[in-house]
């Protein structure tokens, strides 16, 4: 084995089988996972956390809960690989994007329940916001749509809601973060506040051209600079930790990004036109743009993917808002399953002259429509339709809205997919990634591996302490390709019957 040497600033720190720790902040819990000094991955744990849903379906966390996780969650990674906590090289953080936490300066206390992504609690907020002018200008300083989705909204409901929250801000009390910035103020306690370019593109205070917060979307929102972190480059070193005393010494934090652009990394989606899908409760599509913000005009979103080597990346992007959550009320509400496992079989059961369609907007439906209030509905069901139809139903709705997101990304950029990558656990389906296939009209590649969030945070934190090539991690993965099948007719023929499906529930 290769002897490395880290440089730390208490000296140097001469390392056999260095391990970079990855933790990445889902919206279901807190995962630790390790990577060894070639970039393998060895394990992962991960220690779940509440889903604070209200009686108006109003979506939180308590960030406090995931505080206490993130050191449970590593001290379990540590334990059960067997490694040396004196071999950890570095930290990496990954996280679920939108959600959004606000806390005391001084002493770390959440003032409220963590927002997650999903929560529509803002949408009477934005709507007083709402005027062709106003969209206009966060269209073109940020890249997204004006919507209760992103950080910003939700900040501003707290302040709006929360006693004593505004007046507490604008003495300069109060932090904000997303859940990257929340989980580096636990590790380092309390000692920094940051977030990296990827994960503050995604808050709507953030201006991807001047990659600056910008003081007009403050003044919007009535958000005080003052609680804002510092942005990062996504490689950048985000201060030390001893992960709560578990490890003899401190380490970097060297690395913090988005967890869909964290899969867009370790999937290698470098080069202008390459495109991703992570699925997991939600989905998100990225296509890579290179150096350029297009503005879309078909409902999707411009983002920073990544800024790496001082090298800013940008990409369209479209969030689906429920993807493997469809899977979850199939077996949890609707109890027309058991189990995931079971809904590949039951699909290929299902009588083919059926045609019934699943528009799973649980939580309104995202890009490229961006209709918040609307609410899922089966529709084109007869005497045909049973059990095995409406799971096949629910279970190719994932695929269409991946389908409309990719229409919509390249019909703004003009680029046609060679190949699509995706990732994340809904990836081992079989029926619904060949479904996938057949609806793009194109290879479909599956990561060999569905945690490919927490590898890409890692990879770059690896890449960015000298221990990690990147080209050598990527020719490494071991990929598994879907072929369409499909014809154009009837692919023709099932996308139509779909846009009508959607168009009925906008309708309604």
């Amino acid at each position: 084995m290769n002897e490395v040497t880290i440089s730390k600033t208490e000296g140097g720190l001469k390392m056999t089988h260095p391990y970079i720790l990855s933790i990445d902040q889902s919206t279901q819990g807190t995962k630790a996972m390790l990577l060894d000094e070639y970039g393998s991955f060895l394990l992962r744990r991960d220690v779940p956390h509440r889903q604070i849903i209200s009686d108006s379906g109003w979506v939180g966390h308590d960030a406090s809960e995931i505080a206490a996780n993130i050191f449970r969650a590593v001290r379990l990674a540590l334990q059960d690989a067997g490694v040396d906590p004196a071999q950890v090289a570095a930290v990496a953080v990954t996280n679920q994007r939108e959600s959004v936490a606000v806390w005391d300066r001084r002493t770390g206390e959440p003032v409220c329940e963590s927002i997650v992504w999903q929560c529509n609690r803002a949408t009477e907020l934005c709507r007083r916001l709402m005027s062709p002018e106003t969209e206009r200008m966060v269209r073109e300083k940020t890249g997204l749509q004006l919507s209760p989705f992103f950080s910003a909204p939700k900040v501003a409901w707290i302040l709006e809601n929360v006693p004593g929250a505004r007046e507490r801000a604008e003495r300069g009390e109060l932090c904000l973060g997303t859940m990257d910035t929340w989980t580096i103020w636990q590790l380092t306690g309390g000692a920094v506040h940051r977030t990296d370019a990827s994960n503050a593109s995604r808050t709507q205070l953030f201006n991807i051209r001047t990659m600056q917060w910008d003081e007009e979307l403050c003044r919007l929102y009535g958000i005080p600079m003052s609680m804002l972190p510092e942005v990062c480059d996504s490689d950048a070193l985000y201060g030390e930790t001893d992960l709560g005393g578990l490890l003899p010494h401190r380490v970097p934090i060297h690395a913090a990004i988005g967890d869909s652009h964290g899969v867009m990394f370790s999937h290698g989606c470098t080069e202008l036109g390459d495109a991703m899908c992570g699925y997991g409760t939600g989905s998100c599509m990225l296509m890579n743009t290179g150096e350029r913000v297009i503005t879309s005009r078909s409902g999707m979103n411009a983002t920073v993917a990544w800024r790496v080597g001082g090298r800013t990346l940008y990409a369209l992007e479209g969030v689906a808002n429920s993807s493997g959550s469809v899977v979850t009320w199939l077996k949890e509400n609707a109890h027309l399953v058991a189990s995931p496992a079971e809904t590949a079989a039951l699909a290929r059961s299902a009588n083919p002259a059926d045609h019934t369609y699943m528009v799973p907007a649980f939580t309104g439906i995202g890009a490229p429509y961006w209709r918040e209030e609307a609410t899922a509905a089966f529709l084109g069901m007869t005497r045909l339709t049973g059990q095995a139809e409406l799971v096949r139903a629910a279970l190719e709705s994932i695929a269409y809205q991946i389908a409309d997101l990719v229409r919509a990304a390249q019909s703004d950029s003009g680029t046609q997919l060679r190949e699509f990558r995706v990732a994340g656990g809904p990836t081992n389906n079989d029926y619904l990634m060949q479904f996938q296939s057949d609806l793009l009209g194109c290879p479909v590649v599956i990561a060999g591996h569905e945690e490919l969030s927490g590898i890409g945070a890692g990879y770059i934190a690896g890449i960015a302490m000298g221990l990690y090539d990147y080209e050598t991690l990527l020719r490494g993965q071991e990929n598994h390709t879907f072929r369409p099948q499909m014809s154009d007719e009837e692919r023709a023929a099932r996308l139509s019957g779909w846009d009508r499906a959607v168009q009925a529930v906008l309708r309604y």
